[in-house]
């Protein structure tokens, strides 16, 4: 073996010496059969040519001696070399080739690298696939949040975690020395960073027993919060820092490199030290996100059937505050991206489409190629070219075409990605952490190189399936006159239809991730949200009582001052502002009804007098609150519609009263009006039942004011920010937007648009190479009838017939793309049910509205090759070819 490898070495850097003894030996050969021909009665010349015949053809014989004697990688460099000159001679075919692949594969290598940075890419722990997010569950809630009271009972119950600990986002005011900041942090177990596997690079873990009530106040860093806020100094272990009205001691910094994407913007962890002022006491306040690691050969089904067995052990034991409620488990990775992870699905089968359109329009490009070179392929296999030779010949041309469209596709896509990133908005980005490292590495190169051999196996099998080795000789004796080109107008008609079929599948999910968008911005609000500004205020009393009212003279105060700057016409609060989210839950009960423990959970909102008519929201029933009504006064409430729909069926609420579970006298609340929905949770979301307490009831320290202006709102944000703090100094503001620009912004509303624009970017593109690749084909099959049409209008036939036989056969084709695409387009539109709103996936004007498009513009891509036909000088025509 070695002696073989030597010698085909040898041969190959002696390639002239090798070549001239091969001359020279075949010549002897030769000459030795022609004097034993001549000796055998033939003539010289008679014996030259029948020597010649029986030695055959002498380029065919070196050629398979070289590939014998080793030079097959010298004869693949011949055909690249070859193949790039062809290129070369064609840069009109080379260049719409190569920017029609790239075009596929930039869009599919950019969205799959943000498909593998959110769902194959494993979580930035060690072992991650044993951790698993926890929660409740009720059935108004599948995902709940813990309770921390049932967290310590499935902590201490369960069998099959190794560890199991609890988190929860937390907003802190911090005092620095430039005043008052609003930080961003997380209350966690004191577990939870062991659970997760990583350890602090500075400083040290939080200790056993740090997250109890009764300990001090501890808090970790953040690595970005360390750099910005203390200049990377190692000194800051000890170092004490306030948060809110109490002192928090620095006992460790994070690595740079940790991510937690639930909770991705926090800069500050400190323990969870449960307080009365944060409900947790109470079994029925559930407000924790629970993160376990299972134990070694625990399956998440195993793990969950253990803790839904304590869950049904709670509700027996705490009837009033359990009942109902179950559990749920599922891997911590589809937590994080459960959201998602469909819609990037879509758009990575969008793309695929793309490519896939894009490999045919150049597949049909090589056909129509490879039928004008066929006396060219003919004539080389007449001088000896072996079928495999050109077969080699047409794969390493198509190899040249998907490696150039591939480097210049993943290029591109590595700008796409910067791109996409851009778009999307800083508050979803900061939860989306596995994001940030997305760009060109070892899985992206990996998918693009399987798109290059994919796309190179398609371009190169397609003229080799259709083009036979008898065919190619053929081409010899065939003129240059002919019919239509049988092949092409073939096969070539089979792969537009394809295009178009394909192209009408993406239109048409582009027309309902559109229309659903649509409805979702303008879905019915239950308010006005022109001329809305918002802010969130964060205020410390000097008094912790929630109920002080100090905090009622403060959110006064805060409303007077903003109401009385230029161009704001009217001030309101609200604890939470609409199209935020449905939670901030409570159990009511009903006076004077029958009672079974059953949890009525309903949406809960504070709001000052006057809210309801500032952002003019209709009353049914009933009246407003008004600003006298306060602690001192009976309790009132007013409810949404839905609320009054689901408990008070066919009777007016106005004047029933309810309470919590137990009806305790002070929770004893009289209904005093009904609101229409006003849609406080996503946009895309069911509207919940909702109650609304007067904020002089139930004051807080957190509140957000929602200002109606006379000028645009956003411009009146500075001023409004001015006027909070002359009120208090100390006092944290965000969240500052206009009402408009929080709907537009939500992550709803993001996610719909963004995958409208996506899918709709995808649907023009492969729009335009369909009708590109029908006007080819048109085209095409028109110049090789032009003497065909010549004679028949020589014969008399009137342009309005050339018209109809160029557009009939255009029109076939498209009706065939339309049909066999609206086919496939009511299966994938299944496909797309988590991303539509108000929107069926067989929406017939959708439909309707795809294939009109479509026939138009294939319309218009045909009448151009059948106005060329009609224009056809017969004279010409017959002189031509």
């Amino acid at each position: 073996m070695n002696n073989q490898l030597l010698k085909k070495l040898n041969a190959l850097i002696h390639r002239q010496q090798f070549t001239s003894d091969l001359d020279e030996e075949m010549a002897f050969h030769r000459g030795q059969k022609e004097r034993e021909l001549v000796a055998g009665g033939m003539s010289a010349d008679e014996a030259h040519y029948a020597a010649m015949r029986e030695f055959g053809n002498a380029a065919l014989l070196k050629e398979r001696s070289a590939e014998v004697a080793g030079f097959r990688f010298e004869t693949t460099l011949q055909d690249l070399r070859y193949a790039v000159r062809q290129l070369r001679k064609n840069p009109g075919f080379a260049a719409t080739a190569i920017f029609v692949l790239a075009l596929g594969i930039c869009a599919s290598v950019s969205i799959f690298a943000f498909v593998d940075a959110a769902l194959i890419q494993p979580l930035p722990y060690p072992d991650p696939n044993s951790l698993v997010a926890v929660t409740e569950s009720v059935a108004m809630i599948p995902r709940a949040d813990l309770s921390y009271l049932d967290y310590l009972d499935w902590k201490r119950m369960n069998t099959v975690f190794r560890s199991f600990d609890v988190y929860t986002g937390e907003g802190y005011l911090m005092r620095t020395p430039s005043g008052l900041e609003t930080v961003r942090g997380a209350r966690v177990s004191d577990g939870f960073f062991r659970t997760l596997g990583v350890r602090p690079s500075l400083g040290r873990d939080f200790y056993q027993g740090e997250d109890l009530p009764s300990a001090p106040g501890t808090v970790i860093l953040s690595y970005g919060s360390w750099k910005r806020r203390f200049g990377g100094n190692s000194d800051v272990i000890g170092k004490k820092i306030t948060l809110g009205d109490e002192l928090y001691t620095i006992v460790g910094v994070l690595p740079q490199t940790f991510e937690f994407a639930p909770r991705g913007d926090a800069e500050l962890w400190t323990t969870l030290r449960p307080q009365p002022k944060y409900c947790e006491l109470r079994r029925s306040c559930h407000d924790l996100d629970g993160i376990a690691r299972l134990k070694p050969g625990v399956s998440v089904m195993a793990a969950l059937a253990d803790v839904t067995k304590i869950a049904k052990v709670l509700e027996s034991e705490y009837p009033d505050s359990n009942r109902g409620q179950g559990a749920t488990l599922e891997p911590f990775s589809q937590r994080i991206t459960g959201d998602i992870r469909p819609i990037l699905l879509v758009l990575l089968g969008g793309a695929g489409l793309l490519l896939l359109i894009a490999c045919v329009n150049v597949a049909s490009l090589l056909l129509v190629r490879s039928e004008s070179r066929k006396r060219e392929i003919a004539v080389r296999g007449a001088l000896g070219a072996s079928r495999a030779r050109l077969w080699q010949q047409f794969m390493i041309e198509s190899l040249a075409l998907a490696f150039a469209a591939s480097v210049i596709g993943v290029l591109c896509a590595s700008w796409a990605m910067r791109l996409l990133l851009l778009l999307i908005p800083k508050d979803m980005l900061a939860g989306m952490p596995y994001l940030q490292g997305i760009g060109i590495h070892a899985h992206v190169i990996a998918f693009a190189a399987g798109i290059f051999v994919l796309a190179t196996a398609l371009l190169s099998l397609t003229p080799i399936a259709r083009l036979k080795f008898s065919e190619m000789r053929e081409g010899l004796a065939e003129g240059t006159r002919g019919s239509a080109g049988t092949l092409w107008r073939r096969l070539g008609s089979q792969l537009v239809a394809v295009e178009l079929a394909l192209a009408v599948v993406l239109l048409v999910s582009a027309g309902l991730v559109g229309k659903s968008l649509h409805r979702l911005l303008h879905v019915d609000l239950g308010f006005q949200p022109d001329h809305l500004a918002l802010m969130r205020v964060a205020h410390l009393s000097p008094v912790k009582e929630p109920s002080d009212p100090q905090l009622i003279e403060f959110a006064r105060k805060v409303l007077d001052s903003v109401s009385s700057l230029p161009g704001v016409k009217s001030a309101a609060i609200a604890s939470v502002v609409p199209v935020s989210f449905n939670g901030n839950t409570t159990w009511v009960r009903f006076v004077g009804r029958p009672y079974n423990g059953q949890h009525n959970e309903v949406n809960e909102r504070d709001v000052s007098a006057g809210y309801f008519s500032k952002i003019r929201a209709k009353l049914l029933r009933g009246r407003y609150f008004v600003d006298s009504e306060d602690e001192s006064k009976p309790r009132v409430a007013i409810i949404n519609e839905a609320f009054a729909k689901l408990y008070f069926p066919g009777e007016d609420p106005v004047g029933k009263q309810m309470g919590d579970t137990d009806l305790s006298p002070k929770s004893i609340t009289e209904i005093v009006g009904v609101v229409d929905d006003v849609r406080e949770g996503p946009l895309d979301a069911k509207i919940w039942p909702a109650v609304y307490y007067p904020f002089n009831q139930s004051p807080n320290g957190g509140f957000s004011v929602i200002v109606r202006t006379s000028q645009a709102p956003g411009a009146a944000l500075p001023s409004l920010v001015a006027a909070v703090r002359k009120v208090d100094r100390d006092t944290g503001i965000f969240n500052l937007a206009t009402m408009e620009e929080h709907v537009n912004t939500s992550p709803s509303a993001y996610l719909h648009r963004s995958s409208a624009w996506l899918v709709g970017g995808f649907a023009g593109l492969a729009l335009l190479l369909g009708i590109i690749g029908l006007y080819g084909v048109i085209a095409y099959s028109v110049s090789r009838r032009t003497r065909e049409i010549g004679v028949r209008m020589a014969l008399g036939a009137q342009r309005k017939s050339v018209y109809r036989l160029v557009l009939r056969e255009a029109g076939l084709l498209t009706i065939l793309g339309i049909g066999v695409g609206l086919l496939c387009s009511l299966l994938t539109a299944r496909l797309l049910g988590s991303m539509l709103f108000g929107v069926r996936p067989w929406d017939v004007t959708t439909l309707l509205g795809v294939s009109a498009v479509l026939a138009a513009a294939a319309l218009l891509a045909s009448f151009l090759p059948a106005r060329r036909a009609a224009s056809v000088d017969p004279v010409e025509a017959l002189r031509t070819e």
